[in-house]
């Protein structure tokens, strides 16, 4: 298990015997075809004799085999927390210790660990470090990435298990994005801007679940002002974004400001699944008949065809019982624009 951090460290686990790989592989090829789990282990197998077959360079093969071997190590490490709440949260690695956006991103993560949510940070200096002592060690993950500068842990998650190395961006990227239920951007350089704007990109191309975006900033900071004047100005007036797009985020100046957002995503909202062309959309508290003719007369934009119904669980989601008995507002979704959802799930919330 990879816990210090060093690039040298990657989580691996005993070689094993061409007998234990045809053993496992037979096995596996046993399993009946209906059992789902088994059927992609097959295709994913399936998928590297194909790499074989196409005799790819060796560097390609090396991409590859590290990516996965990165992807399992980390699904693993999530794999014991997955009923708990994250927050993915964002920042300067340089950003010092006295700096009020540092104190700031202390104080909220602290606060969104009262509330239950443990926090993934790139594992760094800076922001992260002060989100992380702020969250402490317990509720933290580091998602740390291999540099040459910038990018050793931080004491407080330093030799934990939770703390992973990454060498690729992409795998590392994902984590951020897979196992975080909000996302919390301070004020950062480059790569700060490359994970928001890749965040907004797959919220408002649908290739993410929705989620709260909270940008903060401490009083008397603009950071995020200027970077929303410069969306506005030039990505929005020129019709680049819709106006709906702007609603995917929200700035707010404290540290309880933003927990009343992320909490207020999902006062009412809890999650969403697709079934065929239907969009299943779990609610943790029921709506009116009154409320919900409301839905349907300010939100018809979002239907490709038919209307919002109320229902409850439907047959194919029988593979989540733990969310049977909510309650599910189900419509044929058009899928056009990820910020107009967003708008009806702020309206479900706000009832």
């Amino acid at each position: 298990m990879n816990t210090t951090g060093k690039p040298s460290q990657v989580r691996s686990r005993p070689v094993l015997s061409r007998e234990e790989i045809l053993h496992q592989i037979s096995a596996l090829l046993e399993r009946p075809d209906d059992d789902l789990h088994a059927a992609l282990m097959r295709e994913l197998l399936t998928g590297l004799l194909k790499l074989h077959d196409a005799h790819l360079d060796l560097l390609d093969v090396k991409i590859v085999n590290r990516a996965v071997k990165e992807l399992r190590h980390a699904f693993g490490v999530f794999h014991n927390y997955r009923n708990r709440q994250k927050v993915s949260i964002f920042g300067s690695a340089r950003t010092h210790a006295d700096d009020p956006n540092y104190r700031l991103a202390h104080q909220f993560a602290q606060a969104i660990v009262r509330e239950g949510f443990m926090v993934i940070t790139g594992g760094a200096d800076g922001i992260m470090r002060a989100a992380q002592e702020g969250a402490g060690r317990e509720n933290s993950f580091g998602v740390n990435i291999m540099l040459p500068f910038e990018q050793g842990p931080n004491s407080t998650i330093a030799d934990d298990p939770k703390l992973i190395t990454f060498k690729y961006f992409f795998t590392r990227k994902l984590m951020f994005q897979k196992e975080a239920n909000a996302i919390a951007l301070f004020p950062g350089g480059f790569g700060t801007h490359d994970e928001g704007f890749e965040i907004l990109t797959l919220a408002q191309t649908g290739k993410s679940d929705p989620q709260p975006i909270v940008c903060l900033q401490a009083p008397g900071c603009d950071y995020w002002d200027d970077w929303a004047a410069f969306v506005t100005k030039q990505l929005l007036k020129r019709n680049l974004i819709n106006e709906e797009d702007m609603s995917l985020f929200t700035i707010v100046t404290s540290a309880e400001a933003a927990v009343r957002q992320i909490l207020r995503f999902y006062r009412r909202y809890h999650s969403l699944r697709f079934v065929g062309r239907q969009l299943v959309m779990r609610l943790r508290q029921t709506i009116s008949l009154e409320q919900l003719e409301q839905v349907r007369s300010q939100f018809t934009d979002l239907l490709s065809d038919g209307t919002f119904e109320l229902r409850g669980s439907l047959e194919e989601e029988l593979d989540e019982p733990a969310l049977r008995d909510f309650q599910r507002l189900v419509f044929n979704f058009n899928r056009r624009s990820a910020g107009r959802l967003r708008q009806l799930i702020n309206h479900l919330n706000e009832l």
